[in-house]
């Protein structure tokens, strides 16, 4: 290839994509102030809206972006979102429903107190613009119809080869790392040799997106999605056919499966229109087709997300339908992830080692999603078995046995108790609250503090446990600052360490300042108490503190414990600077 020096264009971080992982990396990046630029072989951004469940977690993390407001705004809320029905179609026989996404009365608390942020709806083809745009004004260099070619990686650098599409231009790029968000055909994946385990192409699926006004059928019951068993609802797919929200109550996509053992299916208007009017259930209603595509459902995850200075994210390493709604999720939370660490690499204030914590921390969340999701699909079984439907596929027969279900008879009533446990096996797809918050990391940017990874009192897939453990998130507790109600999320990020204390630390406050000068990064210290700038407004940081008021939390710029003291010591400085040393490998 040449001289590595010869190259057209430098920066000190390439993203190759422009899809959730990839523009989310810009906007943190540019956020942090680090030169980086973006590469996508695509027009603009989604032109279909794929992803569209944002957990907590997420939206979270735009809070710390300040986007939250405009994501919240954009989006159909938490309350349109969980009235999830089963039927045989949208005029048909209802055969159940189950509030998800938090929505149950008994599920909200848990979702209200774990975060200062809700979940919503809000379709990849409108989240993607509010981020690249926001990423675009903060310095993201962005090139669109700009495709990967290849890598050649230096002991300084990597150097990409990418081809204007416009042009066919060939040109090379330098950059001290490299960011692969392409996709799940990621070709930069591929050409760092990333081991994987699993399958591509389990089963096969069909987008339909379509624009229809369907209020008069959803609205005693508005959902995001509509499950349908129909003949033919087991084979491939996503487990049943789906008619989802894009936009309340006009905009929608059908799922539908179809089996990939044979050649893909051609669908033309017209075939779109009978399986949209199919799976609705009328025959007349009014349809215009904006768009059908055919994908595969994959389970396969990557073992290692690095080799050298390439890194990958998102689908290019979590490979899986689309149940649970942790696609997206998990890919921001990727970039979340290794954005600040590339940071303080970059500026000198951490060392190379920081940047191995990347990888030990979220390829476990990645294999767990890619397991999760397949097994959600899996559940559906249940269903259909509860309704006698697994072993056929005849209209007449699937009928009777859903309609068997009312009898006043001993099948009627197995029926019945058979589909309740069948349909409340589906809050681990829709409720797994646990699975959306519960992430806690393990590497050598996380400090132990010498005690047990505390036991979970509930399911950990359905309930969120918060702690201040070192390598959890840090807890949700609503605070005062004078006459404003703020979060202890509001307190930590902004690319920078916090640590937090009570009156009898204020010590640690002192020893802060000196870690902060001696290491030279950002870290901001609260005592929170009485008469401070912060207080414990209702005595709920007390309880969720776990250490003692003279103890102390540090916090990573990305809201994990970094690591805690639950007492003074003699030598805070040292000890706090010691830590902090341990984290950042430097």
């Amino acid at each position: 290839m040449g001289n590595p020096l010869e190259f057209a264009v430098e920066t000190d971080v390439l993203v190759v994509g422009s899809g959730p992982a990839g523009a989310s990396s810009a906007l943190f990046l540019a956020t942090y102030g680090v030169d980086h630029m973006v590469v996508t072989k695509h027009r603009w951004t989604a032109n279909t809206p794929r992803a569209h469940i944002t957990n907590q977690r997420t939206v979270e993390i735009f809070r710390d972006m300040g986007i939250e407001r405009e994501i919240l705004a954009e989006a159909t809320p938490h309350h349109l979102m969980g009235d999830t029905v089963f039927c045989t179609s949208l005029v048909g026989d209802e055969i159940g429903r189950v509030r998800t996404w938090g929505t149950h009365p008994a599920r909200e608390a848990d979702w209200a107190m774990a975060s200062p942020s809700p979940n919503c709806d809000l379709p990849q083809t409108f989240l993607e613009p509010i981020i690249i745009n926001h990423a675009a004004a903060r310095s993201s260099v962005v090139r669109f119809s700009t495709e990967y070619v290849s890598l050649e990686q230096y002991p300084d650098c990597v150097i990409a080869t990418v081809r204007d599409r416009l042009t066919d231009l060939e040109y090379r790029i330098r950059a001290k790392y490299l960011i692969g968000a392409d996709g799940g055909k990621s070709a930069v994946a591929t050409d760092i040799g990333l081991p994987m385990e699993g399958q591509m192409d389990v089963a096969g699926s069909m987008n339909i997106v379509f624009e229809a006004d369907l209020s008069k059928y959803v609205e005693r019951r508005p959902s995001v999605l509509y499950w349908v068993i129909q003949p033919g609802a087991d084979i491939g797919g996503i487990g049943l056919g789906l008619v989802r929200m894009v936009r309340p109550w006009n905009q929608w996509l059908i799922v539908w499966g179809y089996d990939i053992s044979q050649p893909a299916p051609v669908v033309d208007d017209a075939q779109a229109i009978s399986i949209v009017r199919n799976l609705v259930g009328d025959p007349n209603l009014e349809v215009k087709i904006q768009s059908t595509s055919i994908w595969g459902n994959n389970r396969m995850y990557a073992t290692r997300y690095r080799n050298g200075r390439v890194f990958c994210m998102g689908d290019a390493v979590h490979r899986h339908p689309p149940s649970n709604g942790l696609g997206s999720n998990t890919s921001i939370q990727d970039a979340y992830n290794l954005a600040w660490k590339l940071k303080m690499v970059l500026d000198g204030t951490a060392g190379e080692g920081l940047l191995d914590s990347y990888e030990a921390e979220r390829v476990p969340i990645g294999k767990q999603i890619v397991l999760r999701a397949n097994k959600s699909i899996d559940e559906f079984g249940a269903i259909l078995e509860a309704l006698g439907l697994a072993a056929t596929s005849d209209p007449v027969v699937m009928s009777e046995r859903i309609a068997a279900r009312a009898d006043n008879s001993m099948e009627g009533l197995t029926r019945r108790q058979a589909l309740a446990k069948a349909l409340e096996l589906k809050n681990y797809e829709f409720n797994a609250h646990g699975v959306e918050m519960g992430q806690r990391y393990r590497s050598r940017a996380i400090v132990p503090d010498g005690t047990e990874e505390p036991a979970f009192e509930r399911d950990p897939e359905l309930y969120y446990h918060p702690t201040t453990w070192p390598g959890a998130r840090i807890p949700h507790v609503w605070l005062a600052r004078g006459e404003e109600k703020l979060s202890t999320l509001d307190l930590v990020g902004k690319g920078r360490f916090t640590l937090f204390t009570g009156i009898c630390g204020e010590d640690w406050t002192d020893a802060a300042r000196k870690a902060s000068s001696e290491l030279g990064i950002a870290l901001e210290s609260y005592v929170i108490g009485p008469g401070r700038e912060v207080t414990d407004v209702y005595d709920d940081w007390y309880r969720a503190r776990e250490v003692d008021e003279d103890g102390c939390v540090l916090v990573r710029p990305d809201g994990h414990v970094a690591w805690r003291s639950h007492s003074m010591v003699d030598d805070p400085a040292d000890v706090l600077t010691s830590a902090l040393r341990s984290v950042l490998s430097s």
